[in-house]
């Protein structure tokens, strides 16, 4: 469960109004090089075998630069680091004192990550998803994104925007698995295009950790 919620990753974004959510997105992965921000998850496993959904919360931070690094911490109720720092996936579970490194290439591909931090412009993203604009809902404009591969987990992402904010465009992430659970993630305190050091995005395991190369 940790490691299929640390790959819902995101990022922030700064946007003119558009006419719709797949306008929006192309906006944001053209105009938007670097970002931090604060974030709440709220991931909701379905009803089973007579039992209610359950849901859980996690609140946490993130930054990322354009392309392929970027730095996910969670902090409540557990604590955990995912850091992609261009060639690698670094993975840390703080309680189990527990590192995963993954080799990104095999790893972004069709996933949220790759809608937000990886691709260089809607191309690029058209290669791994299909994308259509959603109705506008709940005051903001939607994009859904549709993995081509049907090899993962991921069965769609919506992508919503605050359609005429400069600030803070990217305003929630709502995640769908093949197993029917559902994760969304909220967005604050958004900073676009701040100067991110490069050790940033640089991942030491801890001394003691035991890791484990995926």
């Amino acid at each position: 469960m940790k490691k299929y919620l640390a790959m819902m990753l995101v990022a922030a974004c700064a946007h003119p109004a558009w006419a719709d959510g797949l306008d929006s997105l192309e906006a944001f992965v053209k105009t938007v090089s670097s970002g931090r921000a604060e974030f709440t998850q709220v991931v909701t496993a379905p009803a089973r075998d007579g039992q209610a959904a359950r849901s859980k919360t996690s609140t946490g931070t993130f930054e990322f630069s354009r392309p392929n690094r970027f730095r996910f911490i969670y902090k409540k109720p557990f604590e955990q680091s995912i850091v992609a720092d261009g060639q690698t996936l670094w993975l840390h579970d703080v309680d189990l004192n527990q590192v995963t490194s993954r080799k990104q290439s095999s790893v972004l591909g069709s996933t949220p990550a790759a809608l937000i931090a990886a691709a260089p412009d809607l191309r690029a993203l058209q290669a791994d998803f299909t994308l259509a604009a959603a109705p506008d809902a709940g005051g903001l404009q939607w994009v859904v994104a549709t993995p081509k591969t049907k090899e993962g987990q991921l069965q769609s992402v919506r992508v919503g925007f605050r359609p005429g904010e400069k600030s803070s465009g990217l305003a929630a992430l709502e995640i769908t698995d093949s197993f029917g659970q559902r994760s969304v993630l909220s967005f604050s305190k958004v900073e676009v295009n701040p100067n991110l050091p490069a050790d940033t995005f640089r991942f030491t395991p801890p001394k003691g950790a035991d890791v484990i190369r995926q």
